[in-house]
């Protein structure tokens, strides 16, 4: 398959690269989607500390694309492979880009270049909060904040393995969404007093953190004793200012930060989505044009948005 030598990529500074051959170990892959984060958001506002280059930044860190060109080392991987990719390094806004063979992971069969492109990050972290130290199990309480990508795959993922989904959001519309997909106990936070006693009452096995200092500590109120909290975002403007360490003591809580998951877990992932396709599909709020990354980035930041928000790459 051939590739141009010449390709169009966002950086903070210019918009277009030479397309280079892979190395030995390399695959070059033409990306078709990519997918946002809030770390990208957080990231272009300079608000999340990552290194910027003279030559300037190439945003973004989740894709899925099809392989081009591979390196003369490279023997699990070949031209018209579909595969994605992410991690903690931006650079994937870019319609070509070359990647370390072992870091590839193929996507599911059933699903677009679109939906694949959500995986990396989002799902990928959802699914390590739930099944990377302590397992989830059928009968659970699973307690997801908002409905943005992570919450919302958690939520999927918990439903994909029998436990039961406490949804909250300050919108009721959102959490009537959350309701087609599984959550059993909708909760609308700016009624505080009455969600409070009824995360009280139910007694919650997981939190999925993605608040961080604002919600903090009513994820700790909520989680039962020996529970677990899964640390994972900052995106609450809230503060925290209350003192939990005692109660997190107390109660035997498991704190743990969770920063996306390995391969392996990639791929066991992937298997769980491939067995359970119907309630763990990606959910996409919208999809935008290259041209149009900047609308995606303020559609991101308007946290109006439901699951995930996605740039087209290519076709």
């Amino acid at each position: 398959m051939s590739y141009p030598s010449v390709a169009r990529e966002y950086r903070f500074t210019k918009l277009e690269k030479k397309v280079e051959k892979p190395r030995a170990s390399e695959v070059l892959v033409k990306v078709h989607a990519v997918s946002l984060q809030y770390r990208d958001y957080a990231i272009s506002n300079r608000s999340y500390p990552v290194a910027y280059s003279r030559t300037g930044l190439i945003p973004c860190s989740d894709m899925a694309g099809e392989i081009v060109a591979v390196g003369e080392e490279v023997k699990d991987w070949k031209v018209g492979d579909r595969t994605c990719l992410g991690g903690q390094s931006p650079g994937v806004l870019t319609e070509y880009r070359s990647f370390p063979a072992h870091s590839l992971v193929h996507v599911p069969g059933h699903l677009s270049y679109e939906e694949a492109s959500t995986l990396p990050c989002a799902a990928l972290t959802a699914y390590n909060a739930l099944i990377g130290l302590k397992p989830l199990k059928a009968g659970d309480y699973v307690l997801v904040q908002g409905t943005g990508g992570v919450s919302i795959f958690a939520l999927q993922f918990a439903v994909a393995s029998g436990a039961i989904v406490i949804a909250t959001s300050s919108s009721d519309e959102k959490l009537k969404i959350a309701a087609k997909l599984g959550a059993k106990h909708l909760i609308n936070y700016k009624k505080l007093l009455t969600g409070t006693k009824k995360l009280r009452k139910l007694g919650v096995d997981f939190v999925v953190e993605v608040g961080g200092e604002g919600t903090m500590p009513r994820s700790i109120n909520a989680v039962r004793v020996g529970g677990s909290v899964a640390i994972i975002g900052f995106v609450s403007k809230d503060q925290g200012g209350t003192d939990f360490i005692i109660q997190t003591i107390s109660k035997a809580i498991i704190l743990r930060g969770v920063y996306i998951g390995s391969v392996d877990q990639f791929r066991d992932m992937n298997r769980m989505i491939v067995a359970n396709p119907d309630v763990t599909r990606p959910v996409i709020d919208k999809v935008f044009s290259f041209e149009e990354a900047t609308k995606a980035y303020a559609h991101l930041e308007s946290q109006k948005h439901v699951g995930k928000v996605v740039i087209k790459v290519s076709a």
